[in-house]
């Protein structure tokens, strides 16, 4: 039950900025690279990269530990580092030249989930071995969940 919790927390803190792009319909999007481009013509992040969605996903995943008992302190550094992980997946896409919002299986989901598990490890009572598995799993939901938003026309592409 400890690690569904984790990665029901995993899955929100990722989640929470599409919805929140949803609910919101435009306010707020900002883009966090203010629509900074490199020497390599791409931008940074990408437009999909917004202050809403870094402040949703930490106010969430703060809000969503605190109400599971990991403390919303735990929730935030999760909130943060998830932002974290997915903006460097977002900059790595970039410099490949794949667009905002276009898929790269593993890339898409690893770096959200993986720094997120392993930094706060110890604070969510995990081995390392729990912190690859439930990496992995966050992974497979991610997957599914993105192929039934698309489907359901919650997100532009699917990953």
């Amino acid at each position: 039950m400890h690690e569904l919790a984790i990665l029901l927390l995993l899955l929100a803190a990722n989640g929470s900025p599409l919805l929140a792009r949803i609910m919101m319909r435009g306010r707020w999007d900002a883009p966090l690279d203010g629509g900074t481009r490199l020497a390599d013509g791409h931008p940074l992040f990408g437009t999909s990269k917004t202050w809403r969605g870094v402040v949703t996903a930490v106010a969430v995943s703060a809000a969503l530990a605190a109400m599971t008992g990991f403390g919303w302190d735990t929730g935030a550094c999760i909130g943060v580092l998830a932002m974290t992980g997915d903006l460097a997946s977002s900059f790595a896409k970039r410099r490949l030249g794949l667009a905002s919002g276009h898929g790269a299986v593993g890339l898409d989901q690893l770096p959200e989930s993986l720094l997120p598990l392993w930094v706060c490890r110890e604070s969510l009572d995990l081995s390392a071995l729990n912190v690859v598995w439930l990496g992995l799993g966050f992974a497979a939901a991610d997957l599914l969940l993105s192929r039934l938003m698309y489907r359901l026309g919650l997100r532009i592409h699917p990953h």
